[in-house]
């Protein structure tokens, strides 16, 4: 596998007749032709009638289908500077997407804006065949494409600070670079923000009591990988990103990686790879909620291991090592060594790079916390049998058809903006299978959430809309003479 592909000669030709290629596309499917959402205003400005937080592949991908739906009073806000959104040249350390090449899900069923189009048109047909995976790096140029040729109105550098109920609209507050915070109305919130989107990465609380900060870092953080040179570094957790990370120290030289995993045996069985079905991907939600557990307890189980080629990054290293059965039980410093106590004995590192994902907590983040407490969880509207618990799918909110946030009570207050605002992130999975933060099930998970918020928007204006058909008086017929020869 080449995961270093350079455009051909022609590579610009290429994407110049896709992007002709795609623009016919979509004028030969645009119908109807018209918007059709009524226009509010709020002090003078017009309301969005969706706003989107997160300009990564779920967000932009649902722009693109309310956009084909013709709600266009849409805008995409990402804290990011352009070119940084989502996790792709950020913290993502994998060389390549862990999906099959052959997935689909952005492009929403039109053919010449699938990855499969965007990678032919500048490296040829010959090297898709070659073609493994698909290297991170050019999916997220993928993206930027994508971004572009459809002209998704994304608003950069607008960091989200929270969401206030006002008057029945949705009051949205985001801070600027500058220090200025701006303010805009919304009807329809769309939370579009990743694995991580309703809660926080989770660094155990005994490691970040008993090590300085700068002797540890989290996957998904920045670390200066050429900085641990010749050190020894420890790696705690079972997942793919924890020995992505572990890769990616042992290429930049690191003395030895010694990878730690509380497992007695590392993951193997990818539930990924069973959930990429027509049947489970577009149906799943409408189990009931024993079946849905049941499908989710097994997944959350299984985990994601790496795959094989992620193994063998590291594998190939003499300098690496792995150790089943070893939770960290305790961390301290003794001079200018960590010290990690494990069942299987002492280990002794320069730095630890924490693999252990992320906590679902509502409270813990900007874009949720002033609503948090309303928000019915799993563990509020379920009880698992006997066998069954989990403390884990008990924290994740319990979602309505639409992905919208359901209130633990029905009087209370802010159920009116809760069933407004749409939960797109990793956090959605037990109530709606995989969706906005997952690829492999973005086609079906986005067509769903552009649906419902179309529904909602048609029904909240049923009488406006009746009101236009009552006092609509275009005549097309406008001539009874004979037609002029």
């Amino acid at each position: 596998m080449d995961t270093n592909t350079q455009p051909g000669t022609g590579a610009q030709g290429g994407l110049a007749a896709l992007d002709a290629a795609v623009r016919r596309d979509l004028e030969i499917i645009r119908y109807p032709r018209r918007e059709w959402v009524p226009a509010i205003e709020h002090d003078g400005r017009r309301v969005l009638d969706v706003a989107i937080i997160g300009a990564g592949q779920g967000g932009l991908a649902t722009a693109f289908a309310l956009k084909r739906n013709n709600i266009t009073n849409v805008r995409i806000f990402d804290r990011a500077a352009k070119g940084g959104e989502g996790p792709w040249v950020t913290f993502a350390r994998m060389i390549t997407l862990r999906t099959p090449k052959y997935v689909t899900g952005p492009d929403l069923g039109v053919p010449s804006l699938t990855p499969r189009s965007w990678y032919e048109a500048q490296f040829g047909a010959e090297a898709w065949e070659k073609l493994d995976k698909i290297p991170r790096g050019q999916w997220q140029a993928y993206l930027d494409w994508y971004r572009d040729i459809l002209d998704l109105p994304v608003a950069n550098d607008h960091d989200f600070q929270g969401v206030t109920w006002e008057n029945g609209l949705l009051r949205l507050t985001f801070g600027r670079p500058d220090g200025t915070t701006h303010v805009h109305y919304a009807r329809k919130l769309v939370l579009a923000t990743g694995i991580e989107g309703c809660g926080t990465w989770n660094v155990p609380d005994f490691i970040r009591e008993g090590l300085p900060r700068t002797r540890y870092a989290h996957t998904s953080e920045a670390i200066d990988f050429a900085a641990l040179k010749g050190k020894r570094i420890g790696v705690l957790g079972a997942g793919a990103s924890a020995f992505d990370n572990a890769a990616t120290a042992l290429e930049e030289g690191a003395g030895s990686v010694t990878l730690c995993l509380r497992r007695k045996e590392i993951p193997s069985i990818n539930p990924y790879r069973w959930m990429e079905n027509t049947g489970f991907l577009a149906y799943y939600p409408a189990l009931s909620d024993d079946l849905r557990w049941g499908f989710m307890r097994r997944i959350f189980e299984l985990n994601q291991p790496p795959p094989q080629d992620t193994f063998w990054r590291c594998r190939r290293h003499a300098n690496f090592s792995y150790r089943t059965g070893c939770p960290w039980t305790a961390v301290r410093m003794e001079g200018d060594e960590i010290v990690v106590d494990s069942p299987t004995g002492e280990m002794r590192f320069d730095f630890v790079i924490i693999g252990t994902g992320f906590a679902t907590d509502l409270a813990l983040r900007p874009e949720t916390k002033s609503f948090a407490a309303s928000v019915a969880l799993w563990g509020d509207r379920y009880t698992a049998p006997g066998g069954s618990e989990s403390a884990v799918l008990e924290s994740y909110p319990y979602l309505g058809a639409n992905y919208q946030f359901q209130p633990r009570s029905k009087d209370d207050p802010l159920a009116p903006m809760l069933a407004n605002i749409h939960n797109f992130t990793f956090s959605a999975t037990p109530s709606m299978g995989l969706s906005g933060a997952s690829i492999s099930g973005m086609r079906f998970g986005v067509e769903r959430l552009a649906h419902g918020l179309g529904r909602d928007l048609y029904v909240a204006d049923g009488q406006k809309h009746l009101e236009s058909l009552l006092s609509y008086d275009v005549q097309e017929l406008v001539s009874l003479d004979p037609p002029v020869a």
